[in-house]
């Protein structure tokens, strides 16, 4: 039973972007709650009692920790954040950084996941020790991995690639000339000048970009995905990062 209960939930978030999944989760919390209200209970109790369900079943179907969290607190923040009297402007100019932020991931079914500190300092031990090293992040959002890594290995030569506009601008902003940050997509980019290819994106294109890593990667360079596993691919090596999220680092020498 709980193989077939891991097959499901996997199904679903292969299936689903997060964002909507979790916004479907949302939904599915209130089905329960509803008949509640018509027998008047109290509203305060029953945004809470939504609140705890959307998370639960964020759980049981494998979403982040963050996810979790965010369905958690979602609506019973917007009920009082409703109740409080604040300009609706403000809710107005929420919607609009989401959607230049994070509304692409509806398209690429990739969120906007962002790299710990662990993870920095992780990779950069891995890193060749020679300079000139060359290293990429695909997916490179707010662009801290990158900013880490200029830190730590200034030697290196670094790239990013984002496809959110504000995401590149900011990345651009704050790295300068410390890496060449590119707006467009991951999928265009040419893999084969990098002796580190790094990616923390979602389980939906793990399997497509392990064989664009297989076809244009070189012997003896490093493929590193943040949390998430090619189907079916053992990782040569697997670094728990004990952070925030308690993600992991999944390593494949090519």
């Amino acid at each position: 039973m709980n193989d077939a209960n891991n097959l499901l939930n996997l199904s679903f978030r292969r299936a689903l972007p997060p964002a909507v999944l979790a916004l479907l989760l949302l939904l599915s919390a209130w089905l329960p709650v509803l008949p509640l209200l018509a027998l008047g209970w109290p509203l305060p109790l029953l945004v809470a009692i939504q609140g705890i369900l959307a998370a639960l079943l964020s759980r049981w179907l494998g979403l982040p920790g963050w996810w979790q969290l965010i369905n958690l607190l979602f609506c019973p923040l917007a009920w009082l954040a409703a109740d409080s009297g604040i300009d609706r402007r403000w809710f107005l100019a929420g919607f609009a950084l989401l959607a230049i932020t994070s509304l692409g991931s509806l398209k690429t079914r990739v969120p906007l996941y962002l790299s710990s500190r662990r993870a920095v300092e992780e990779i950069a031990k891995r890193l060749p020790e020679r300079p000139d090293v060359r290293v990429v992040d695909l997916g490179c959002g707010l662009g801290g991995l990158l900013m880490g890594l200029a830190a730590t290995r200034a030697d290196c030569r670094l790239s990013g690639v984002e496809m959110a506009p504000l995401n590149w601008l900011v990345s651009r902003l704050r790295l300068g000339r410390k890496a060449n940050i590119r707006l467009g997509s991951l999928w265009r980019e040419d893999l084969a000048g990098y002796d580190v290819v790094y990616a923390y994106l979602s389980p939906a294109p793990m399997a497509r970009l392990w064989d664009k890593v297989r076809r244009e990667m070189r012997p003896g360079s490093l493929f590193i995905s943040n949390s998430f596993a090619v189907p079916g691919v053992a990782a040569d090596e697997t670094v728990a990062l004990h952070d925030l999220t308690d993600s992991r680092l999944l390593i494949w020498r090519i």
